[in-house]
């Protein structure tokens, strides 16, 4: 009862985390860890935890969602399949301990991007990046997400902000569609390749989709330059945590 408890109540606030600024499997993998799962196998199965509450996510910032300058919402569908199926069929050859010692770092890059992101748009002011730029960018990070879900809501964050987009909501609600493509990619992958515990999985998607849900709507009224400090406090933290338990 215990472990199931833990579960919900990580999932939950998971849920609603990536519906607001990503980190869900900050939450996610730490629990799935305790009870005892191996760390890709944790990956994993949080992974797919958390599909149903990036589309509830997406469907709460419906009225907001727009594409970057320069992209199509075609063109971010497909980069974003391609990644994830990629990113994914890394993860089923990465041994345990590789994927222990990446963690941390991933997590902090991440979250450095994002907090830098207003200074790097300064700075690279001028123009929208060209479309082949824009399109490696979003391949990369859909790879990342489809490798290792932590941290994908900051590093997608990030990018639409590089890319041109300046309304932090619009961002948010891109962010979850595109979530939601890559990790159904990347949960088909997995699923293939036998690394999924499906019980705890299934129990934790119920939890996730309440929280994405509410999460989206409740990110609507939050000033932006809250979700911002939320954003990057929440990715310090848990890097710091990793590299702790490291």
């Amino acid at each position: 009862m215990f472990e199931t408890a833990l579960l919900l109540t990580a999932a939950f606030v998971a849920g609603a985390l990536n519906a607001v600024a990503g980190g869900g499997s900050f939450l996610t993998l730490p629990a799935l860890v305790f009870t005892g799962m191996p760390p890709v196998v944790a990956n994993a199965t949080g992974t797919v935890a958390l599909l149903p509450g990036y589309l509830a996510g997406a469907w709460g910032f419906r009225e907001d969602t727009a594409p970057p300058p320069g992209l199509s919402m075609r063109l971010l569908v497909a980069l974003s399949l391609a990644g994830g199926a990629a990113g994914a069929a890394l993860l089923l050859v990465t041994p345990e301990a590789t994927f222990r010692r990446v963690v941390p770092w991933l997590l902090l890059a991440a979250t450095a991007l994002f907090a830098f992101g207003p200074w790097l748009r300064q700075r690279l002011a001028g123009g929208v990046p060209s479309t082949p730029k824009a399109v490696a960018g979003v391949l990369a990070v859909a790879a990342y997400g489809g490798y290792f879900n932590g941290g994908l809501g900051i590093l997608l964050l990030a990018l639409f902000g590089l890319l041109g987009q300046t309304n932090l909501h619009a961002m948010n609600g891109l962010k979850n569609w595109v979530s939601a493509l890559l990790t159904a990619m990347a949960v088909a992958i997995y699923a293939a390749g036998g690394v999924v515990l499906w019980p705890q999985a299934l129990v934790m998607m119920l939890a996730a989709t309440a929280g994405g849900y509410g999460g989206a709507r409740l990110a609507r009224r939050i000033p932006a330059q809250w979700l911002r400090g939320g954003i990057v406090a929440t990715g310090l933290v848990m890097a710091a945590l990793f590299f702790w338990r490291r």
